[in-house]
């Protein structure tokens, strides 16, 4: 990939960028709490279909089957009830060309305690320090709003593409991905995507994998005055918590290179534990929720049967475990690990748009997430980066926010994308 010069058409694109309304559509959309599996969810993607055809879009706006999508075998996972999902495509451009996909998830986080929440409440969406606060800020309303801005600039600027620009609002990719899994079942295919995730402005080719997991274990309950004549599982867990981090270190020990600036790159990790139901009687019940990394270039299948084989060699050491087994549940996200080659031209010309703007480099590493990356570039065969503005840590935080200064650059870089990857009209 050459360097990028920007000619007469491309710099009057880059100046026809709207800050100013940029901001404002993002304000907009924050201002409607699109949690995951919410009706406001669905609210959303509608208002989001609505500014695509305002802006000269071809839209594709439809109700997801989701009896369907959940009977289809390589259904993602999904770990909220939903009474309906809608997705979202605007098509801008012509046939013939090279086809480029923008994506971007409407869904967010709940907002959590709101106390926390100190310059701005989660969904007022104030402006402050030069930055825009509220839930859906940063993950990734941003990013919405920064492909539909990069559109409009090049067609304030009368530039006619010679491919077509695919813009995807997708719901449920932070609980499995089942937005960008409906859309691809939809038959929606590219070239290339840019998925705008908050990146800090850097290039994403590769996200590690998470699958969610359940434990539960069965014990003997007894009067407390009595404890030794009951099996505690809160005692029975220890050996398998120590097993478990057993595991997590081994599973670490050799990293891509990709992650080295991760100092645990596939975490695994306990996030729900309960246990009895009276304080007074020994515990005969225990259940246990987590996540375990997937490696890059792992399988999700290997993954699971290493765990559940960790925990078979457990209860094979343990009398009571080896008549009560500890039981495996595998359920809500199931995020494969995903990458594009670093020599794709897909890597390369956003890091040369992103330098033609800033005059930088970006730095290109992997993430320890699971994202909706590994369903474009496994099912959908489409090769596929994050690059957006923010950071990924502060996504799902209090007081979540991204700084206006970032939103005009990654806009700025995606026109440039744009234009170089579908080519245009000189």
């Amino acid at each position: 990939m050459t360097e990028i010069k920007l000619d007469r058409l491309t710099q009057i694109a880059l100046n026809a960028l709207d800050i100013d309304g940029m901001v404002e559509c993002l304000r907009n959309l924050i201002r409607i709490p699109s949690v995951t599996g919410s009706p406001a969810e669905s609210e959303a993607q509608k208002v989001y279909d609505r500014m695509l055809r305002e802006s000269g879009f071809e839209t594709d706006l439809w109700q997801i089957d989701l009896p369907k999508l959940l009977a289809d075998p390589a259904f993602p996972g999904m770990e909220v009830e939903r009474e309906e999902a809608w997705g979202v495509v605007g098509t801008w451009g012509v046939e013939g060309g090279s086809v480029l996909i923008l994506n971007g998830h409407m869904d967010v986080v709940p907002p959590g305690d709101l106390t926390q929440w100190k310059i701005s409440q989660p969904f007022e969406a104030r402006i402050a320090n030069n930055r825009v606060y509220g839930r859906g800020a940063c993950d990734m309303k941003s990013g919405l709003v920064c492909n539909l801005f990069a559109v409009k600039a090049i067609q304030a600027a009368g530039i006619n593409l010679k491919g077509k620009v695919l813009l995807q609002s997708v719901v449920g990719e932070e609980d499995g991905g089942l937005g960008t899994f409906a859309t691809l079942r939809r038959g929606y295919r590219a070239d290339a995507a840019v998925i705008t995730e908050p990146t800090e402005l850097d290039i994403i080719p590769a996200c590690a994998g998470a699958l969610t997991f359940r434990l539960c274990l069965t014990g003997l309950s007894a009067h407390a005055s009595m404890r030794k004549e009951g099996v505690s599982t809160i005692e029975k867990f220890w050996k398998i918590w120590q097993a478990l981090e057993a595991l997590e270190t081994r599973r670490n020990t050799t990293n891509n290179p990709l992650l080295q600036k991760y100092e645990l790159p596939y975490p695994l990790s306990l996030g729900i534990l309960k246990a009895g139901n009276w304080s007074s009687s020994v515990p005969d019940e225990l259940v246990a929720e987590g996540r375990l990394g997937v490696a890059l270039g792992e399988s999700p299948e290997s993954a699971r049967a290493e765990l559940e084989e960790t925990l078979a060699e457990v209860c094979r050491s343990d009398e009571w475990l080896k008549q009560h087994p500890v039981q495996v549940d595998w359920f809500g996200g199931q995020f494969a690990s995903g990458q594009t080659a670093l020599e794709h031209p897909i890597v390369k010309l956003v890091n040369e748009a992103h330098k033609a703007i800033t005059g930088n480099d970006v730095e290109i590493y992997g993430a320890t997430y699971g994202s909706d990356l590994r369903l474009m570039t496994g099912l959908g065969q489409i090769p596929t980066i994050h690059y957006g503005a923010g950071s990924v840590h502060n996504a799902h935080t209090p007081d979540e926010y991204v700084d206006i200064a970032e939103l005009e650059i990654a806009a700025k870089t995606l026109i440039l994308t744009i234009l170089q990857f579908c080519g245009y009209e000189k």
